[in-house]
């Protein structure tokens, strides 16, 4: 790409490329702030997952309340993905979103035997239960040394 000319860059300097007349306000930025979500782009995705299932829960409100389809696409809908963020603050892995975010950036956590680096992973409630401290994580070694159950031979590893 050729250099911007002096006029060409005053221009651009006047322009924000991340916020759009259409979009009338700030709440990405809020809901980007409040959710520690590191991309536009996660936004924009959850966005649209939100309305997608704003659109289900509307269809099975409608349908009547003993339907088997009804109560089996209730629990299915329950069973859906939640961030890992979310989650480790729901299960006591940290205190803050923040700091659980920080957290799986620096690839603290692992859900299963693969370790996540991505905060907004999602995890459905059967994953909840395989998300653990990776081996080598200091976090892990110090949530251990404060309950006691430290063991040597693991230390050294």
């Amino acid at each position: 790409m050729r250099q911007l000319k002096p006029h060409e860059k005053k221009l651009l300097k006047k322009t924000n490329f991340l916020e759009y007349k259409r979009e009338r306000g700030h709440r990405e930025a809020v809901i980007t702030q409040r959710y520690s979500l590191v991309d536009r782009d996660d936004y924009k995705k959850y966005n649209g997952i939100c309305l997608m299932v704003q659109k289900l829960v509307n269809i099975i409100k409608q349908m009547d309340p003993r339907d088997p389809f009804r109560i089996e696409m209730t629990d299915m809908l329950l069973d859906k993905l939640r961030r890992l963020a979310t989650v480790m603050v729901k299960l006591k892995f940290a205190e803050h979103l923040k700091e659980a975010v920080t957290y799986i950036q620096q690839g603290h956590v692992r859900v299963g035997p693969e370790t996540v680096t991505d905060p907004s992973f999602l995890v459905t409630r059967n994953m909840e239960d395989f998300i653990t401290w990776v081996d080598s994580s200091k976090i892990k070694r110090k949530v251990l040394e404060y309950n006691g159950v430290l063991d040597d031979f693991d230390a050294m590893s």
